[in-house]
């Protein structure tokens, strides 16, 4: 990772959680082309629930990709 990169990232983790997620959200969308059918719904899904709910920050990123992923392709 350049510094460049390292600053950024530690700028945003020092954000609330909404704007991190938020911030995340645009990243990712910015990423890979275009996106899927049903995947902004799966992601805005996924970020409603850790917000509505006491997740912990240390939650593993893999189990959420997982869930995000599970809930788009219906598996």
């Amino acid at each position: 990772m350049t510094r460049a990169a390292r600053k950024l990232l530690d700028d945003a983790m020092a954000l609330p959680e909404e704007e991190r997620l938020g911030l995340a959200a645009e990243i990712i969308a910015s990423v890979g082309g275009p996106a899927e059918p049903g995947w902004d719904e799966a992601w805005l899904a996924e970020l409603e629930r850790r917000e509505g709910t006491e997740s912990s920050p240390d939650e593993d990123w893999a189990e959420v990709r997982k869930r995000v992923f599970a809930r788009f392709t219906g598996a």
